[in-house]
């Protein structure tokens, strides 16, 4: 028979084969270092294990009393959805996907709860996040509260100024702006409308977050790119948000939040599914190339589009545009950065969003949440110096109107990348399919590892142990001091000597296959099971026979689960009228009436009541599945099932 299995290397040449049926015992090891290996049957695992799990239990005691902190501090509860709050939605100009919905109801279900939200909304560019904030922020001043806006940045301050006051135009909605783009006369009239409640909504950058900044009564505080903002801002926004519901915008995670994400701390939303007219971004990653350069310029200038050109460094942007224009003298070609006055910077970005220019050469300022349709290619000259979700992010700046864009990742071509600057390109250059910053935030968290959960620190315990355990140790440790017993499904042993598998021919990639067997090896009931082979038959077509075998070896796990049987063997016995298959299931516990049609109907069956042994004959191995289902439903389970296959004596 075949059949698959993972083998595991040891230190000293020591090698493990796991049948597939118990891959799920094996996890990834995620935290971007290289583990050390440790010998087959050696103890140094376990103290791994151990040390992790005092360090654990000590973070989950801290969990536990945020948790208890945040579910018992005094909150707003908001009243329902007004018929306002409907006529508000119904005005949004396209339709939503299933996932923004989804998102939607959860922000205002939690806004409603007593005690205060946080929640994180994981969405990529453009799928959506800015809507799911405005219908939040119009729940909140629906209900005579203020609601705040976070950005990190002045051009996206702007932005969202205008796009909030757009949408609340017909409404007794009053929305500012608060940045370093106002005088000082005019934040300081922001800051007393703040105060004395005469303002709704606020739009602002870091600026919110100073102590002189007072709400009347902040209701809702919105941080969107939050990836963007660094450990002391978040502390500032700690202090802050004592009682107020948080709803956090992201389209690539920072590693620590994420994490915080997926052990439960935070609740979690995530918007996978693609606006209708979004195409994936070509991206290509390679050695700086001026040819390439000049050819991507020309043509974006054949289909009357524009460039961004992103050099991250001030010193010498100015060089960078020269040399740009002898590339292609035919560009108009300008100018942005961070550190011009904010008149020179707004009338730049203004005449490029006008048309009055092909080509933008400025720093990572355009990152962040601008909007500009026309513009569908984006050259990155030093991409090695950018980190994942800032990559991820430029991208996602281009092809925003549905039409055809291309990335260039560049490196210099006279030096030698890190290790994870590598890392980083091969990710971003992978990961192009729509809704990848998810998938990208995970593979971030992988290199650069989560840091300190709850405090200031870089360093965590995940190198030890790899992500996935210790996100499950931690979830662990915080249900044992909550009181939560988490039900622990039995193993389940199947041994039938018969040819299951996923042929590589059906499922050609290694990691598909292997999530696949992964997935098998955890179902619990036959609905899981329907479920997976539905989803094969839509993905790789008509199911062949060896992988039939394997789902139904998934029915009879499922099955286990349900009567109780933790082992299932087939094996073969010499008997008077020569070989014949007996099948072997324990522990099995069987009333009187289902003894005696044990007796009655099943030939050469007995069960062993001193060592809860039940032997059945079956047909074949190849058919032995169906049969001990069908055997299995009939002495089984509790209610009476017409028995199919070769086990009954008189069929």
């Amino acid at each position: 028979m075949e059949r698959d299995y993972l083998l595991l290397e040891y230190r000293g040449n020591d090698r493990l084969y796991v049948p597939t049926d118990q891959v799920d015992q094996v996890r990834p090891h995620s935290s971007g270092e290289t583990p050390t290996l440790s010998k087959l049957g050696g103890g140094d695992w376990q103290r791994a294990k151990a040390k992790v799990r005092t360090e654990v239990t000590a973070i989950a005691q801290e969990l536990v009393v945020l948790y208890q902190r945040r579910m018992h501090a005094e909150g707003h509860a908001f009243a329902p959805d007004t018929p306002w709050q409907a006529e508000f939605e119904e005005s949004f100009p396209f339709t939503e996907t299933p996932d923004q919905l989804v998102a939607i109801e959860a922000v205002k279900a939690d806004m409603e709860q007593p005690h205060p939200m946080d929640r994180l909304v994981c969405g990529d560019v453009g799928f959506g996040k800015t809507e799911v904030a405005l219908r939040a922020a119009f729940k909140c001043v629906q209900d005579g509260m203020q609601a705040a806006v976070l950005v990190p940045t002045t051009l996206l301050a702007q932005q969202h100024h205008q796009t909030f006051a757009d949408r609340f135009a017909g409404y007794p909605v009053r929305v500012e702006v608060l940045s370093r783009f106002l005088t000082t006369a005019q934040a300081r009239e922001v800051m007393a409308g703040l105060a004395s409640g005469a303002i709704d909504v606020v739009v602002g950058t870091h600026r919110l977050l100073a102590t002189e900044i007072q709400f009347k009564n902040l209701g809702l505080l919105v941080v969107d790119e939050e990836q963007r903002f660094g450990v002391s801002h978040k502390e500032r926004i700690k202090h802050l948000r004592h009682n107020v519901d948080v709803l956090t915008l992201t389209a690539t995670p920072i590693p620590r939040t994420l994490e915080m994400g997926l052990t439960g701390i935070r609740d979690l939303t995530l918007l996978q599914t693609p606006p209708t007219d979004r195409q994936p971004i070509l991206t290509y990653v390679g050695e700086y190339d001026e040819r390439a350069v000049a050819e991507s310029i020309r043509r974006e200038l054949l289909r009357e589009g524009q460039v961004f050109f992103v050099h991250n460094r001030v010193a010498d942007i100015d060089r960078v545009a020269t040399n740009l224009r002898n590339l292609v003298p035919e560009a108009r070609v300008a100018v942005a950065h961070g550190q011009m006055d904010e008149g020179s910077l707004e009338q730049v970005v203004m005449d490029f969003w006008e048309g009055h220019f092909d080509v933008l050469v400025c720093t990572t300022i355009i990152e962040s949440g601008i909007d500009m349709p026309t513009v569908n290619t984006l050259v990155v000259d030093r991409a090695d110096l950018l980190g994942l979700g800032q990559l991820h992010q430029l991208r996602g700046r281009v092809g925003r109107a549905g039409q055809r864009a291309y990335a260039y990742l560049f490196h210099p071509a006279d030096r030698v990348l890190t290790e994870e600057a590598y890392e980083r390109l091969k990710t971003i250059g992978e990961a192009t399919e729509l809704g990848s910053g998810f998938r990208i935030a995970m593979r971030d968290l992988e290199i650069r590892g989560a840091g300190n959960l709850l405090g200031t620190g870089q360093s965590g315990h995940i190198a030890a142990v790899g992500y996935d355990l210790y996100c499950e140790m931690v979830s662990e440790a915080v249900a044992e001091l909550r009181g939560d017993t988490p039900e622990v499904a039995p193993e389940v042993a199947v041994e039938i000597p018969v040819a299951a598998s996923l042929p590589t021919s059906y499922v050609e990639r290694e990691d598909l296959r292997l999530e696949a067997y992964r997935r098998l090896a955890t179902v619990t009931t036959a609905d899981e099971v329907d479920d997976i082979e539905r989803e094969w038959v839509d993905r790789y077509g008509p199911v062949p026979d060896p992988a039939a075998t394997l789902l139904a070896m998934g029915r009879l796990r499922a099955a286990a689960h349900r009567t109780g049987v933790t082992e299932v063997a087939v094996t073969r016995s010499e008997g008077i009228g020569g070989p014949r298959w007996m099948a072997r299931l324990e522990p099995v516990t069987l009333r009187a009436s289902k003894q005696a049609r044990l007796e009655r109907l099943y030939r050469n069956a007995s069960w062993r009541q001193p060592t809860s042994q039940l032997l059945v004959p079956v047909t074949s191995p190849q058919v032995a599945p169906d049969e001990l289902l069908a055997i299995m439903a009939d002495l089984l389970d509790d209610v009476p099932t017409v028995v199919v296959g070769g086990g009954p004596a008189d069929g």
